[in-house]
């Protein structure tokens, strides 16, 4: 198996109930988020990482306003952040495979609306983990991001990268102003905005993000 490759795939289930109501339910070290009623069907996915010293809470408030929309799954990082920014690939990826195997083994999930997200050093990993994977991930949704740094690429996943032209934790010029440019050249589907902003997620970049997961 390619170092940075994730197994876990969305299984063919059918009308069964969901084995869990709605509201937020501990999984593991994992957070799982299941809507109230986001419509008939399966369900997008949104695997959504927090930044550095944060946790599944916190990057669950980042995307709170369209958390109604997605099955909205949370995970932990083993360190104080994700792996390849603490030696490499590696205890985070097996973590992440399992629980992905975990919710596409119980729930109705739509192949095709999957989508790394993160915010921070968060959505450098979920970039990176998209562009990676691009059999299983169809987006990835990058909230103010430092880098990418795939090993390898699979596919052209649809990207969305926004940035604050005011963050002073993650500059935009050292950051997204470089990165973007060097995914369109890449040939991905990119969708790129700034804000007049910090190191946040307004409520209105989080739901253009939304928008584009939910485009045909």
């Amino acid at each position: 198996m390619e170092e940075g490759h994730l197994a876990a795939r969305p299984q063919p289930i059918g009308a069964a109930p969901w084995p869990l109501p709605a509201g937020l339910h501990p999984l593991g070290e994992a957070l799982l988020r299941v809507p109230v009623a986001p419509g008939a069907g399966p369900l997008p996915l949104i695997f959504m990482l927090h930044g550095a010293g944060g946790d599944p809470a916190r990057a669950l408030r980042r995307i709170d306003p369209i958390a109604e929309a997605a099955l909205v799954l949370l995970p932990k990082s083993r360190g104080a952040t994700w792996d390849v920014l603490e030696g490499g690939y590696g205890p985070d990826i097996a973590r992440i495979d399992a629980v992905l195997a975990e919710v596409f083994a119980a729930w109705p999930v739509d192949p095709a609306r999957v989508a790394a997200a993160g915010f921070s050093d968060g959505a450098s990993y979920a970039l990176s983990l998209a562009m990676m994977n691009g059999a299983l991930f169809t987006h990835g949704l990058a909230f103010s991001p430092g880098f990418a740094a795939p090993l390898h690429v699979e596919g052209k996943p649809r990207l969305f990268l926004s940035h604050g032209t005011g963050d002073r934790v993650l500059n935009i010029d050292l950051c997204s102003r470089r990165l973007a440019p060097k995914l369109k050249r890449a040939g991905y589907p990119l969708t790129y905005l700034e804000f007049d902003g910090g190191h946040e997620v307004p409520e209105a970049i989080a739901q253009r993000a939304l928008a584009m997961l939910q485009a045909d």
